[in-house]
């Protein structure tokens, strides 16, 4: 009797990086695991961003968003690497291998310093890391706090890099989701001082330096945090590409740190801000851009061929733009770059 294979193999295109996947492993687990950086958000089935073409082998699709992956995608030959698992070997083609900027993934305590409402649905909680550890990430990426009931919640990190090496701490931007049972502990019963467990970094969510490209940032509400580490890095690292940085909120108190980034527009001149509300109120007395946000970006560039996109927030949003700058403004689609907040309520549904 011919036994099983206990592990089949994964080679990505064009790149031709191939790697192990483990018994009953999707694929992005086992390319985080081994270093190999796939695109991936949610690692859920819900965002999409792991989706690519599986050019030969034979996978199980576990339930996924239909979003995430179309049936006309689904037949012609597209997956989600995150809800993939191979029977037998496999070739897929990645528009990006990044293993040699890939950071090691690890597991620590981190001890809450502070928390800090920041409107009247977030709050930004500063976390304190071991003063042993290193912790390595990209401007961008998130982290996971691993909860005793064995359910993750994902957050990215609103401060770039650089500050580990003189106070080794992290930032989150984390709203309120009435009757989420994370953020309802964050609002109501979390004290300073709190210890917390946290897995990371998490994502393929970060700037790509090596473009001299001009950058569209775009993001709502929350998703504003990893493009505030995105600014904090540029700014470090004295990149001066044309950056232009669009934020949407439904009301101007969703633009929860509008002071922030105007500081920075006087600091950084190669950076346009245009903050867009889109259900303001007669008593917000808002004088600035209305509509959507990834509206106010078609309205202001009628050709995007020659940019790269980072946008981050509400999964709507990002889709939204995807979608349109692809289609009508030219945006190659390997130039848009995306992290989509899902719910643990998006997630299930």
């Amino acid at each position: 009797m011919n036994s099983q294979p206990t592990s089949y193999n994964v080679t990505v295109l064009p790149s031709s990086r191939s790697f192990q996947t483990q018994p009953d492993e999707f694929i992005l687990a086992a390319a985080i695991r081994q270093g190999i950086g796939l695109p991936y958000g949610c690692k859920d089935g819900a965002c999409g961003s792991c989706k690519c073409r599986m050019e030969r082998g034979e996978v199980q699709m576990l339930p996924y968003a239909a979003k995430a992956l179309s049936e006309q995608e689904r037949q012609q030959g597209y997956i989600l690497t995150c809800r993939a698992k191979p029977f037998t070997d496999v070739v897929i083609e990645s528009r990006q291998v990044t293993d040699e900027r890939a950071f090691p993934i690890r597991k620590m305590p981190v001890r809450v310093r502070q928390l800090v409402p920041l409107g009247p649905d977030v709050m930004q909680v500063l976390l304190q890391l071991p003063a042993t550890e290193t912790f390595r990430y990209h401007a961008g990426q998130y982290v996971e706090f691993l909860l005793k009931d064995g359910s993750r919640r994902a957050y990215s990190m609103a401060v770039a890099p650089h500050v580990q090496a003189e106070s080794p701490g992290l930032e989150l931007h984390i709203r309120h989701h009435p009757g989420g049972q994370f953020t309802e502990h964050v609002f109501t019963n979390m004290k300073e001082k709190e210890i917390l467990r946290i897995e990371g970094p998490f994502g393929s969510f970060y700037l790509r330096e090596d473009s001299g490209k001009p950058i569209i940032l775009l993001a709502s509400g929350t998703g504003f945090a990893p493009i505030k580490a995105m600014l904090e890095h540029v700014r470090h690292k004295r990149i001066m590409r044309p950056i232009a940085f669009y934020w949407g909120g439904r009301r101007p108190a969703d633009l929860y740190m509008n002071d922030w980034v105007l500081e920075q527009v006087r600091s950084l001149p190669n950076l346009h801000y245009v903050p867009v509300v889109s259900n303001a109120l007669p008593e917000d007395d808002w004088q600035g851009r209305t509509g959507f946000v990834h509206q106010a970006v078609l309205d202001d560039f009628d050709d995007l061929s020659g940019h790269e996109v980072y946008a981050c927030g509400a999964p709507i949003v990002v889709d939204s733009a995807r979608t349109a700058y692809t289609e009508s403004r030219s945006l190659p689609e390997d130039a848009f770059y995306a992290d989509a907040f899902t719910t643990a309520a998006d997630v299930a549904a």
